[in-house]
């Protein structure tokens, strides 16, 4: 297995995550990232500890608290591929939370060094920036559920659809240099769902004097580490790509380089 890919378990109750990153697995400073999937009435139950989270409900519905606030029977899609942006919560750290499924619920739990500036709260379809990037065959649609323009420590999340046939994260880009303002340091994950789900996405992961030069056939479910470089996705003919992106590093700021030679798709000629 691409040691790029955390692969899907099945867990052996509620509260054992379906794929887990920490900085420890990854070999990074900044993000962790799980997905739990619960059956209805079941429970899970976390301290953040240092670190800040964000509850993004993939699908289904719950109740969720913490130790300042308490939100019922929140979340509306029961697929992601509804294409509607989600319910989330975020949860500084030096907190808790519990989390209560009032249907089968997927939950993903997405974690980056907090500072405890800021309250719990929940972040509802209506805050969630909607956009649509690109254009012909790079078009993709875009949930901005935690961008830097919102108030975190460190965290950054963010919610890809990528049509049949078409390409996102294009032209490829990278954010591994901790260089303000041209570029920033993030570390960052790709939480994966396809439909139908026994296809697949294509995803690189290169640098530019590729010491680091990977092209991954992601599976549904699966997760992608991107500790550098650039990372196209293509979605495949037939195939609708869902992802789920966590960034986090020394400075909350995405600033992106496009790698040169492929630049010229998005210049003016």
């Amino acid at each position: 297995m691409n040691k790029l890919i955390v692969s899907p378990k099945q867990p052996a109750s509620a509260d054992v995550p379906v794929v887990s990153v920490t900085p420890q697995s990854a070999g990074w400073d900044y993000v962790g990232f799980e997905v739990y999937r619960l059956n209805e009435g079941e429970a899970l139950s976390q301290e953040t500890g240092g670190d800040e989270v964000c509850l993004v409900l993939l699908s289904g519905k719950a109740d969720v608290s913490t130790a300042d606030g308490s939100w019922s029977n929140i979340g509306q899609r029961m697929s992601v591929f509804e294409q509607i942006p989600p319910y989330s919560v975020y949860v500084p750290n030096d907190n808790r939370f519990e989390v209560k499924a009032n249907t089968a619920l997927e939950l993903a739990v997405c974690k980056a060094p907090g500072k405890g500036n800021l309250p719990s709260r929940l972040i509802a379809p209506s805050d969630v920036g909607v956009e649509v990037r690109g254009e012909g065959v790079t078009q993709r649609y875009i949930h901005n559920i935690l961008p830097e323009q919102k108030a975190a420590d460190s965290l950054l999340v963010v919610e890809v659809f990528t049509p049949q046939g078409h390409w996102s994260s294009y032209p490829p880009h990278k954010h591994d240099q901790d260089n303000l303002p041209e570029e920033s340091f993030l570390e960052e994950t790709y939480y994966y769902h396809v439909q139908p789900e026994q296809g697949f996405a294509v995803q690189r992961v290169y640098t530019d004097d590729r010491s680091l030069d990977e092209t991954l056939a992601v599976r549904d479910g699966e997760v992608v580490l991107v500790p550098k470089g650039y990372h196209p996705v293509s979605a495949p003919p037939g195939y609708q790509v869902y992802y789920l992106n966590v960034m986090a590093g020394p400075t909350r700021v995405w600033k992106f380089r496009n790698d040169p030679d492929h630049e010229w798709i998005v210049k003016p000629v």
